[in-house]
């Protein structure tokens, strides 16, 4: 477990604690992938929020509970057996300390990369060292997902009445798509109880830098996300269904039409949260600018073109909370 010792929470390691929110989100936008009207729910819900629950998707349900036993299997492992599936490289086991900045969070993780033909040796070593039904329960769970994925992103793209209907979809097919799959578990905290009624945060705030981020829980809350008035909300919990957010790369992509949602986790005083996280990210060498189908006449673009590459260090070199797309932007004048 990474739960730590009383001495050993020291400012050191002790992520920044969070006035727990009252505020239950009842107004999360809801998606059902089999309605004919998925596609118009979809771009309402990127614009507006930059994030919405998918029900219906499609995804066994056996996929996720199978994983979630896997993961937690691996979680409870005694500590230096999972320190040997680390440190990340960025892939393989983490705990505390989220990249390499500065960030630190009630959490531990396991980064894996998902392309088949590509495997890092961290994530070899975990699958290695763990019953092959890790693995099995890891690669039938990301083929799932990926495929839903690929739906959600056509059906933008449709909302969007853009011609070319794979015009995203095809970044995060290709075999070079830079995509990762990340299990995140937060162990319960009750050490929160010591900071004056304030929640000790899991993972803190940020935007994904990806084009979009598929995201699954157990039915224990944590995460939240903050509204376009810096209102932040709690997200109710729903282990059957799917969120998605939109990342930075769709948000320049739709020059500004879609939103990257701002989101963290807060850490539970008495209850393990575990998450599973597919990032959909493009070829490293893509070039990323807004699409010219969806440009209106005399529009211009919001962001300097950039590669993901490029995008990618510079968000690996920032801190959590770094409004990463700044220095990608045309400021007026």
């Amino acid at each position: 477990m990474v739960v730590l010792s009383q001495p050993a929470l020291n400012r050191f390691f002790l992520p920044k604690p969070c006035k727990p929110s009252t505020t239950l989100f009842t107004g999360v936008p809801v998606v059902d992938l089999s309605d004919p009207d998925a596609k118009t729910l979809i771009v309402k819900a990127c614009k507006e929020f930059g994030f919405f629950k998918l029900i219906n998707h499609g995804v066994p349900f056996e996929f996720m509970t199978n994983l979630e036993k896997q993961a937690l299997s691996f979680f409870e492992k005694p500590q230096p057996e999972k320190d040997r599936a680390g440190p990340p490289d960025p892939f393989g086991y983490g705990s505390k300390r989220i990249g390499p900045n500065g960030d630190v969070g009630w959490v531990e993780y396991l980064l894996l990369n998902t392309n088949p033909d590509v495997i890092s040796p961290k994530s070899l070593f975990i699958f290695r060292e763990n019953p092959e039904n890790f693995r099995v329960a890891v690669e039938e769970y990301i083929k799932a997902v990926k495929n839903m994925c690929y739906v959600v992103l056509e059906l933008m793209a449709e909302g969007l009445g853009i011609a070319q209907r794979n015009v995203l979809s095809r970044l995060v097919k290709d075999e070079r798509s830079d995509s990762c799959f990340r299990l995140n578990h937060y162990p319960p905290c009750p050490e929160t109880q010591t900071f004056n009624g304030q929640n000790l945060v899991g993972f803190g705030e940020h935007t994904d830098p990806q084009i979009i981020s598929v995201l699954r829980s157990n039915s224990t809350s944590g995460l939240q996300i903050c509204l376009t008035d810096g209102t932040w909300v709690s997200v109710p919990p729903d282990h059957t269904s799917f969120f998605i957010n939109v990342g930075d790369t769709l948000q320049v992509m739709t020059n500004g039409r879609f939103k990257s949602v701002k989101h963290r986790v807060l850490a539970d005083t008495s209850k393990s949260r575990l998450s599973m996280i597919y990032f959909g990210g493009p070829p490293l060498s893509e070039k990323i600018a807004p699409l010219p189908s969806l440009m209106l006449k005399e529009e211009e673009s919001l962001y300097k073109e950039f590669t993901w590459w490029e995008y990618k260090k510079a968000a690996y070199n920032s801190r959590l909370a770094d409004n990463r797309l700044g220095p990608f932007e045309k400021y007026a004048g």
